[in-house]
């Protein structure tokens, strides 16, 4: 071999060197001295930096240079899922990849060689790279032949979008049972197997697109269809029907990006033909989600520097082959913002709402704006719960808003109600605030843009409009500035924002510490507040509304500029127009329920409400502090801004009525707060639960001991040979777990995989684990639902014990509401069954399911599949039985099962 580059691996199980005379086994400290002293290959230098224990790790990563070559393609970021991706052997032996490392960066090279379908402006990017010294730069530039015309710039060659003419309003068309079962045998095809919950399903869902009755009454049809049932064709059967009937859109929303990407697949079934797909069925995702081309743009003329400044080059690489331009699930590669600084990411997308909307040099080439506009010509819209409710509350779109919903996924409606309709009073949100208003202020960097100069020439129409702006701009001076967490723990705040911040900070530990706390974040109720409290109070809702104000005053002026139409407001100016009203409107409404919050301080009450003080810790260094506001029901705000005014909804889920009855499931999605009450369906999973798999109670790991507890998990994934999801209910713990064992199964050939461990991010951790029958992942909540991975890649569910809801302020106002320790076994059950169900995804699947808890209550066992076999058991009777039962092609259960 003549390629010049050592390849370094570091696992779990050990660290190699690889050069052109073979391989060997180095210690950590060789490893590290040869990287810093050479360049050398690696496979995601983060995660073996991290496995080093070499934080400032640097070299040539084959990811870096794959998506490179590859934008836009989707790689498994592991030796085989690199294999797979190039065409090269995968070695079985560990040791045998460090050499393997090496031939793939010898078969990437010569990518350019042969025929590259992403070859237009890799040589252009090539040329930045170098001059940002990018590692591969030497090595991949004299590769690319330049040019014989110059390459288009990213912004001249991506396409544009078109005005059309405002969509008519939906037709109102019968809808029949019947007609939705024939659509249904269309999808699912000839000869396909007779699934008769799946017609029944699709049959139900109908009555969600019949005509309505009664104004605010939506047809709303909950229904619960277990595994199995095929719900995805079951409502996309009724709403393609109806979407091509009445000429309007289907939203469909979800609360996982992993749903997101199946319904994309499903959609095939209604439009084979790829390119009207893309016209009929839009994904949409909230703002934050999308590149930036102006924030791109930025970063690549000099407003990113160092690693960053490189992730701007492949970012628009990958702009220029992208879909949809979605940065957060879409056909990025999750694994690429992971390999360079986190804030970087995050600055090429619009998370601070400063869009300029047609002011902006790329406006109609705004993959936002595409997204947009083509939802609005749709049939079917993927979409999910947070946008739904952010749209229906706040959205530009309302000529275009959708009268038909499907919610799958629903029972996480509540909690996503509860997220969007809540209020939070904080440093970082004030910060936010006052880096809207006011941009770059001395020493900082970035694009940000202020209100000023957003809107200057806008709002100078008037001297009112100037007057506005400039109120706002000194009001929000008055709002925490840099620095001020600092400020606030010397007792040394500055204005009135920090000082009410100290207030808070002050009583949150009088009230909420406890001796030999461990750091964790601390809280306590808004009430009897103390007298230092009280008296900043006032100052506080004084500065804010200083604030409010100018926002309302400027956003009433630009409307009287729609109203008045001045002879320089054409069809963009408008548009930019409109945009600043909707962000206006965003940012006032908050700032006023900042001074509803207020107002509580001191003051009786609301009943509707439940109001703390918080500290925001992790690992006992503080975040941010300040008051917080959430609805008791916050499927109230849900059903008067996203129900009443739809015509017809579906929520549909395997465990819709959550460990307890229809009265339940009615009162998590908003049903009780509408006129009409809703029809329900229910068809159980077609599975056969019993034959398939069983429920193991291990009865000797002592609560809170982590050595026992990393024991128990090594062994029950050492007896199923991997293939294990392990599922905890604190961070700390999983990582004590994981620092125990990771190297222990390294040994035994089973890699571990772990969740705010490996510095990669879920969805990729998700797809790691799904590539690999022997890998196991370790995980929290985010694990517990949304996963799918059929086969043998999940045979084993481990729990560390019964996920009891944490006891929070809101969690037992909550409580008390709900019934009682009632409301915490209903919550019990339902994640019991979420993370059961991550189990059996398929009629073949078989596997076991651990809780490791001897205080597991027998009336919680219901949360299980009827006739699923439940042992109390040691954990050396549960090695057994795991062992048994995964390693022979033996059916599981059948067995003695406890009764529930």
């Amino acid at each position: 071999m003549s390629f010049p580059h050592p390849a370094l691996h570091a696992s779990h199980s050990g660290i190699w060197i690889a050069t052109a005379e073979g391989t060997r086994a180095v210690s950590r400290g060789e490893a590290i001295g040869i990287a810093s002293e050479t360049p050398v290959i690696m496979l995601n230098a983060a995660l073996t930096g991290q496995r080093l224990g070499y934080a400032d790790l640097s070299g040539l990563d084959l990811l870096e240079l794959y998506a490179f070559l590859y934008p836009a393609r989707f790689a498994v970021p592991t030796p085989k899922g690199l294999a797979r991706a190039i065409g090269l052997a995968m070695p079985v032996q560990e040791d045998a990849v460090a050499a393997f490392l090496r031939d793939a960066a010898e078969t990437l090279l010569a990518v350019p060689d042969g025929d590259w379908p992403e070859r237009e402006g890799a040589w252009t990017a090539a040329q930045s790279l170098t001059r940002l010294r990018w590692p591969w730069a030497p090595l991949i530039a004299p590769r690319l032949a330049k040019p014989r015309v110059n390459e288009r710039w990213l912004f001249s060659k991506l396409p544009e979008w078109e005005e059309q003419p405002p969509r008519p309003a939906p037709r109102t068309v019968p809808m029949e049972p019947l007609e939705a079962e024939a659509r249904l045998a269309t999808l699912t095809g000839h000869g396909a197997e007779e699934r008769p919950g799946q017609r029944a399903y699709a049959a139900a869902a109908s009555a969600a697109f019949a005509p309505r009755v009664v104004r605010e009454a939506p047809n709303m049809v909950l229904a619960e269809a277990g595994t199995g049932i095929g719900k995805t064709l079951g409502y996309l059967a009724p709403a393609s029907l109806w979407a091509e009937r009445a000429g309007g859109p289907v939203w469909i929303s979800t609360f996982t990006k992993a749903l997101q990407r199946q319904l994309s697949t499903e959609t095939q079934r209604l439009f084979p033909d790829a390119a009207i797909r893309r016209e009929r069925v839009v994904t949409r995702k909230g703002r934050e989600n999308y590149l930036c081309l102006l924030n791109l743009e930025d970063a690549l003329q000099g407003g990113f520097a160092g690693r960053a400044a490189i992730l701007a080059q492949l970012v628009a690489r990958w702009a220029a082959y992208s879909a949809d331009g979605d940065m957060v699930g879409g056909d990025l590669p999750g694994w690429l913002p992971t390999l360079f600084r986190r804030n970087g990411p995050a600055a090429l997308t619009d998370r601070r709402g400063e869009c300029v909307y047609a002011g902006c040099p790329h406006y109609r080439k705004c993959f936002i704006e595409h997204a947009a506009r083509a939802s609005a010509q749709a049939d079917i819209v993927i979409a999910n719960h947070a946008l739904v409710m952010v749209n229906a509350a706040r959205g530009r779109e309302l000529a275009t808003r959708p009268t038909r919903y499907v919610f799958d996924e629903g029972h996480h409606l509540f909690d996503a109600a509860d997220s969007m309709f809540a209020t939070a009073l904080t440093g970082a949100e004030t910060i936010e605030l006052r880096r809207w208003v006011l941009g770059p202020e001395a020493g900082s960097r970035g694009r940000r843009r202020g209100l000023a100069a957003r809107l200057s020439d806008v709002a100078s129409y008037d001297e009112g409009g100037n007057r506005a702006i400039a109120d706002a701009v000194t009001a929000a001076q008055g709002l925490a500035s840099e620095g001020w967490l600092g400020r606030v723990a010397e007792g040394q705040p500055f204005g009135p924002i920090e000082t009410l911040l100290a207030a808070v900070r002050g009583l949150t530990f009088a009230r909420a510490e406890q001796p030999g706390d461990a750091g964790y974040g601390l809280e306590t109720e808004l009430a009897e507040p103390s007298p230092e409290l009280i008296e900043a109070a006032a100052p506080a809702a004084h500065a804010l509304d200083a604030l409010l104000r100018p926002l309302v005053a400027l956003g009433r002026r630009l409307e009287a500029v729609l109203t008045e139409a001045p002879d320089w407001l054409d069809g963009p100016a408008r548009a930019r127009v409109e945009g600043a009203i909707a962000s206006l409107a965003w940012r006032a409404e908050t700032v006023a329920a900042w001074l509803s919050l207020l107002a509580r301080v001191g003051g009786p009450a609301d009943p509707d409400f439940v109001d703390w003080l918080a500290v925001d810790r992790v690992e006992g260094r503080e975040y941010d502090i300040g008051l917080h506001r959430h609805w008791l029901d916050p499927t109230r705000p849900f059903a008067e801004i996203v129900l009443k005014p739809a015509h017809g909804a579906l929520v549909t889920s395997a465990t819709l009525t959550g460990g307890g009855d229809w009265a339940v499931a009615e009162a998590r999605t908003g049903a009780p707060h509408l006129a009409r009450g809703p029809s329900h369906f229910a068809a159980s999973s077609p599975f056969d639960y019993p034959d398939r798999s069983e429920v193991l109670i291990v009865t000797d790991v002592k609560r809170g001991d982590i050595p026992a507890l990393a024991n128990a998990y090594a062994r029950l994934i050492m007896a199923a040979r991997g293939g294990t999801l392990g599922l905890f209910t604190a961070i700390r713990r999983l990582r004590g777990v994981h620092g125990r064992i990771a190297d222990r199964l390294a040994r035994e050939g089973l890699a571990l995989h772990a969740q705010h461990v490996d510095p990669i991010d879920t969805g990729t951790l998700v797809d790691i684990f799904r590539d690999d029958p022997a890998a196991s992942l370790l995980g929290t909540d985010a694990l517990r639902d949304g996963v799918d991975v059929p086969g043998e890649s999940l045979r084993l569910v481990v729990m560390e014990g019964v996920p009891w809801p944490k006891p929070t302020v809101l969690h037992a106002a909550r409580k008390l509401a709900g019934g009682g320790s009632v409301y915490d076994d209903r919550i019990v059950r339902a994640r019991l069954a979420q993370a059961f169900g991550r189990l059996i995804r398929r009629a073949d699947d078989r596997g076991a399911f651990v809780l490791l808890s001897a205080a597991m209550p027998s009336r919680l066992l219901d949360a299980f599949p009827p006739g699923v076999a439940i042992r109390r058991v040691t954990l050396d009777e549960a090695v057994a039985h795991v062992t048994a039962r995964l390693s022979s092609d033996a059916p599981i259960g059948h067995g003695a099962h406890e009764p529930a």
